[in-house]
């Protein structure tokens, strides 16, 4: 059975999002060797939850196309659950936390660069990682 678009799509967006962390990782600011490290910003702390929820949107694709037409009821039932968390997650962590750490970075970068995303960091994040992140 061949893929469905959406399903490579959500593929390549889990690979952009363990990329982005692991080049995120890799930077040495001197924010990250501090109390909290990078979980204490929000912008990280959504990627993670971005990447999470992309992981399992591709763990529930494959669930799917391997539980299709097998008939076995504990396996539909365990896919159930799965979809389950996958729309809970969407519902509850993706989509809000998402909206409205763009909406917030975007409004207060407008408003003052300098409070948000100070000219100083342009020397440790590149810019298409910042707005890779976002």
């Amino acid at each position: 059975m061949a893929l469905v678009p959406c399903q490579v799509l959500r593929v390549a967006i889990l690979l952009s999002y363990c990329s982005i962390l692991c080049n995120y990782k890799a930077i040495e600011m001197p924010s990250h060797q501090t109390y909290g490290g990078s979980w204490k910003f929000l912008t990280f702390i959504d990627l993670v939850i971005q990447a999470v929820f992309f992981g399992i949107c591709v763990l529930t694709d494959l669930s799917s196309l391997l539980t299709r037409g097998s008939g076995n009821q504990e396996q539909e039932r365990q896919l159930k659950k799965l979809i389950s968390l996958r729309d809970w997650m969407l519902a509850v962590l993706a989509f809000p936390v998402g909206i409205f750490v763009v909406a917030v970075f975007w409004i207060i970068y407008a408003y003052d660069r300098e409070m948000i995303y100070p000219k100083l960091l342009d020397n440790f994040i590149p810019g298409w990682l910042n707005h890779g992140m976002l």
